[in-house]
This record gives structure tokens, C-alpha cells and sequence, in this order.
């Protein structure tokens, strides 16, 4: 059986040294990279199976790094950096991230925090079937990662995407922002419940107006709900 391959972009030499460590004492086949260009070569040729990403890079810094994956790949990708500010965790996430750990780090937590990221995948994907809802005018598709208002294809970040997906396959259904937190992310997060506001407001902007028979809506002092209108159903909702 081929070894879980684990690529490390950092260009803190002695915290990828650490992280090689500690991945190597669990099985895991790590690849080191430097600098944020190197990264982005090594991704493409390598194609690991979860990478490490420190915001901090020489040539590209991680937050393009990132942008670049996401443009191609929904593969698992952990920050694990010093930058510790709310805006950055924010940031990190707002992009496609998995995960967000803040250097100095525990390698039993950064092992930890990778094998929480694959029993949610695992969970998403379990028994292998098309996972998709359908409504009027709206069809999102996460065997694709896709989702069309109006039969276009629009273009939707992962974590944007889940947390529609998440709402939409749970109609009238009220989820206050511990709970998506907790649903699309799935680890405690520190930085406060902003990045579900601006996920929401961007998913707006992209839906509002699109059809009468649902919406997102705001309860207020709770959360957000996919609400569906009185007589309208989904079409399809395989999940």
C-alpha cells in the first residue's frame, strides 16, 4: 500500500524539518518544499494527498498558493503558520482551507487535525454516492463541486459551496454559526463566527432574486436557514 503523501510548504527550514519529523514517525511520505513557486511545481507534479501551507513564503506567499490550488484541485490543504490574527484565519479559510493551525504547533495536534480532515471527507463521500440537490433554477453538485443557477455554471469557492450545499440539503431547517462552523469546518474555530457572514453575504449576492420558491434567510439573534417555499420541493436530493 502506497504511503499517504504529505506535502510540506515552508520556508521556516526548521519548522518543516519539525513537521517532517513528526509526519514521518506517523507512516506518512513527506515532500519539503521552500518557497511558494517550488510549491505550486511540486503540487502539480507530485499530486500529494494533503498539503501543509505556511503563509509565509519566499517567491509566492501562501495565500496565492492557495488561490492557485483551489483554482484546480480540492485536495486537503492545513495553513500552518504564524500568522495568528483573526483576519488572517479568516483569510486562510475564506480561500479553501481545510484547516487553520497557528505556529508555534503540537505535532500530535497537526496529526490530529489531519486525520479530522479526512473523516470528514471520508463522511462526505461515504458509499460513493452523487451527492446533489436540485430547485428551481438552482442545481449544486458535489461530486462536481458545482454549482448552476439558471443552468450557467458559476464559479464558487469550496467552503462557499459546502456550506450552500449543507443548507440547501436541509430545507426550513435553522442552524445557528457554531453549527455550520462546526459542519463545514469541522474543528473548534477561534476566530469567530465573521467568515460564515461574508460566506453568506457572497452566496447572496450570487443567488438572491434567482427564483420565488426558495432563499436564504437570516433568523435573527440565532443563524441562517435554506427557506423553501410553501408548495415548492426539491426536484432531486440525493444525499
Amino acid at each position: 500500500m502506497q504511503a499517504f503523501k504529505v506535502l510540506v510548504i515552508d520556508s521556516d527550514p526548521s519548522s518543516a524539518e519539525l513537521l517532517r519529523l513528526c509526519l514521518e514517525k506517523e507512516g506518512y511520505s513527506v515532500i519539503v518544499s521552500p518557497d511558494g513557486e517550488d510549491g505550486l511545481m511540486r503540487f502539480s507534479s507530485l499530486k500529494p494527498d494533503i498539503v501543509l501551507l505556511d503563509a509565509v513564503l519566499r517567491r509566492v506567499d501562501g495565500w496565492q498558493v492557495c488561490r492557485e490550488i483551489r483554482k484546480k484541485s480540492q485536495t486537503p490543504l492545513i495553513f500552518v503558520t504564524s500568522k495568528s490574527e483573526v483576519f488572517d484565519r479568516v483569510l486562510g479559510l475564506e480561500l479553501g482551507a481545510d484547516d487553520y493551525i497557528v505556529k508555534p504547533f503540537d505535532g500530535k495536534e497537526v496529526i490530529a487535525r489531519i486525520k479530522a480532515v479526512y473523516r470528514r471527507i471520508g463522511v462526505s463521500k461515504e458509499d460513493g454516492e452523487p451527492k446533489e440537490v436540485h430547485y428551481d433554477r438552482l442545481d449544486i453538485d458535489m461530486t462536481k463541486y458545482e454549482l448552476k443557477v439558471n443552468g450557467r455554471v458559476l464559479d464558487t469557492p469550496p467552503k462557499e459551496l459546502e456550506l450552500l450545499f449543507h443548507l440547501a440539503s436541509h430545507p426550513n431547517t435553522v442552524f445557528n454559526r457554531d453549527q455550520l462552523l462546526d459542519a463545514i469546518w469541522g474543528f473548534e474555530y477561534y476566530g469567530g463566527s465573521r467568515t460564515i457572514d461574508v460566506h453568506i453575504k457572497r452566496l447572496r449576492d450570487k443567488l438572491d432574486g434567482v427564483s420565488k420558491q426558495w432563499s436564504l434567510e437570516t433568523v435573527w439573534s440565532v443563524g441562517y436557514k435554506f427557506e423553501l417555499a410553501e408548495n415548492a420541493g426539491k426536484e432531486n436530493n440525493n444525499v
